[in-house]
């Protein structure tokens, strides 16, 4: 028997497929349809295990567009599934800074992985996933070689809140001929300063992980640590914490877990 668990993003769709470990995870672009996206996800999932819709126990959906997941037996929400999939990759994580496509969360966790308090950042795309894809636009770069070309740099400071004035701010420094690495440096600093502002409201407890797309990002993790002082945990399922928090809660629908909204 397997569960699924599907985050479906404002950026990405995640599936995770899960029989006691991590069988099988997808990671697509979610588009325009976040309905067909989740529908190609469960079914690129299933292929890769060679599992079937009957073999699984429970399809939990989570994230921005798990309504439109229409197939699953629950929607939950991604705070309680992003905090249960990162206490699964490491039971000693205790607070999560999670940086998704719009919006960006820091969550506290009790030792059994449960959500003990949380804070999101829903209300301004600046510091996401998405304003790093606009940033990359103007550089003329893609996302994956953002760390490439910022590694070396000294940051150009980026000194606006709000993703519309940065791109006007990062076009004019640009023009004056700054170079493209210090912007790229530049603007993984004012991420990373917008993540440990929302970690120092909330506070930290224990060890900390770091989860969505851009902990893939070596740069901004090291600058983020250099601010808050301790090391962060990320693991190359980092990305897929949403996904695999509801194929454990889906995996565990005869306890409690299930219960979770």
């Amino acid at each position: 028997m397997y569960s699924l668990g599907i985050d479906i993003g404002s950026v990405a769709t995640k599936s995770v497929v899960y029989n006691g470990a991590i069988a099988a995870s997808v990671i697509i672009p979610t588009g325009w349809s976040p309905r067909e996206s989740s529908r190609l996800a469960l079914q690129m999932a299933l292929e890769q295990c060679g599992a079937s819709r009957d073999s699984l126990r429970a399809i939990v959906a989570t994230g921005y567009g798990r309504v439109s997941a229409d197939f699953a037996d629950r929607a939950i929400t991604e705070i309680t599934c992003h905090a249960r999939g990162a206490h699964s990759l490491n039971h000693e994580i205790r607070t999560v800074i999670d940086i998704g496509g719009q919006d960006s969360k820091v969550i506290q966790l009790d030792e059994d992985g449960h959500v003990a308090d949380f804070i999101m950042n829903d209300k301004c795309a600046a510091g996401t996933g998405r304003f790093l894809e606009v940033m990359a636009r103007i550089l003329g770069t893609e996302v994956a070689e953002f760390d490439a070309l910022a590694s070396h740099a000294d940051p150009a400071p980026i000194s606006s809140m709000c993703t519309v004035f940065a791109e006007s701010e990062v076009i004019s420094l640009l023009a004056r001929g700054v170079p493209r690495e210090a912007i790229a440096r530049g603007v993984l600093d004012s991420i990373a300063s917008r993540a440990v502002a929302l970690l120092g409201r909330l506070g930290t407890r224990g060890a900390i992980a770091f989860t969505g797309g851009l902990s893939h990002s070596r740069v901004l993790r090291a600058i983020m640590e250099e601010h808050i002082g301790e090391p962060l945990f990320t693991s190359p399922a980092s990305q897929l914490a949403g996904a695999l928090g509801g194929a454990l809660i889906g995996w565990n629908r005869n306890g409690s877990a299930l219960g979770d909204n």
